[in-house]
């Protein structure tokens, strides 16, 4: 037989996801995994027997309920399906699921709607950090319709401001979490960071790319990937990670001059795939790099720190990626007052999703 569980499809960002309260899953986080592996239909790589999109970001999953914690409504748990083997990740946060959160939260009565602009306090748990998303809510209710326009996303829907308040090393312990703004992995400089995301930061050009070649192109290039993937495996522990063979973090991100106005240019690695764009907080991450003194971000941005908030824009395959940063040298390093950022989230579907009945077994 069948069971059915209540469920939320949205796009938060540029990815796509299903959205369950945490009291409509098995408390038992194996079980839970073999339901959810049901729900999005893996592993298969069309994901033909599940609701999954059949790409690292249409198969996600985002957990929410009341949070126990002082400083935030909600906890939200963000776990990665995986497309092609029957696995699911809680190794990472994912600040575009993170985008629907809020309105989610409001809809389903966990925060109260007032009138103009709700503010809804995120604990993301995966790195035990706190989000603040400020959802459009005229009239008391949830607004998803706007103006507000993302690349990566056709159209435009109603803005959703986050603000990040204590992600600096939330994955990985430190914001530069070898001691070093750069590293030598490979042969090659490197800057590791984690400002929300562990991201590995490498100069396009040292890999052989021009920087400009679509995430098909890199794909197709089978020597690069492999030698993404061995720094990317060398690095792990060394960012505090351990043995990353079977994680999702840290990811790689290839930098190059920017080609149309931003700060740079760049080609993720999420970690096998390329992202058709980049992560929210990957991009807080890149960000975070321009304007650290020494790192290969800023070599190839040509950026410094400055008092006060600036808005470094990240290119990427479809466009840009806006982060408002609020950082300040200093003798310790740079410290990271506050980042902040537009996204923008669509209710697509609500219901319930049918798995078969031996999943809650863990058959």
């Amino acid at each position: 037989m069948l069971r059915s569980i209540p469920a939320t499809l949205m796009r938060g960002g540029t990815s796509k996801g299903l959205y369950f309260d945490a009291r409509d899953l098995p408390a038992a986080s194996t079980i839970r995994d073999h339901v959810l592996l049901a729900a999005l239909g893996s592993p298969d790589a069309r994901q033909i027997d599940g609701v999954g999109g059949a790409h690292p970001l249409t198969s996600k999953v985002a957990v929410i309920g009341r949070s126990a914690r002082a400083d935030a409504d909600v906890d939200y748990l963000f776990l990665q399906v995986m497309v092609d083997r029957a696995e699911v990740s809680d190794s990472q946060n994912c600040g575009n699921i993170l985008a629907g959160v809020g309105p989610w939260a409001i809809e389903h009565g966990y925060v109260p709607a007032t009138a103009g602009v709700t503010a809804v306090r995120i604990h993301m748990v995966n790195t035990a950090s706190v989000a603040v998303a400020h959802v459009p809510t005229p009239d008391g209710r949830v607004e998803y319709e706007g103006s507000a326009r993302i690349d990566g996303v056709p159209g435009t829907a109603a803005s959703i401001s986050i603000e990040f308040l204590d992600v600096a090393g939330s994955s990985c312990g430190a914001l530069f979490p070898t001691g070093q703004v750069r590293d030598q992995a490979d042969g090659l400089d490197v800057t590791c960071i984690d400002n929300g995301m562990p991201v590995v930061l490498i100069r396009a050009g040292d890999l052989g790319l021009t920087g400009a070649e679509s995430p098909e192109e890199i794909e197709a290039l089978a020597a690069v990937r492999q030698r993404v993937e061995k720094i990317r495996l060398e690095l792990g522990p060394r960012m505090n990670l351990g043995d990353v063979s079977r994680k999702t973090v840290p990811k790689v991100s290839l930098v190059s001059p920017a080609r149309r106005g931003g700060a740079l240019d760049t080609r993720t690695f999420i970690p096998h795939r390329v992202h058709e764009a980049i992560g929210v907080l990957g991009a807080v991450s890149v960000a975070t790099a321009c304007v650290t003194r020494g790192s290969v971000a800023a070599e190839v941005a040509g950026l410094t720190a400055k008092p006060g908030a600036q808005r470094i824009d990240i290119e990427h395959p479809t466009g840009f990626f806006t982060v408002e940063i609020d950082a300040q040298p200093g003798m310790d390093g740079l410290a990271v007052n506050r980042t902040a950022l537009v996204r923008t989230a669509r209710k697509l579907m609500q219901g319930e999703v049918y798995v078969r009945s031996q999943a809650w077994s863990g058959a």
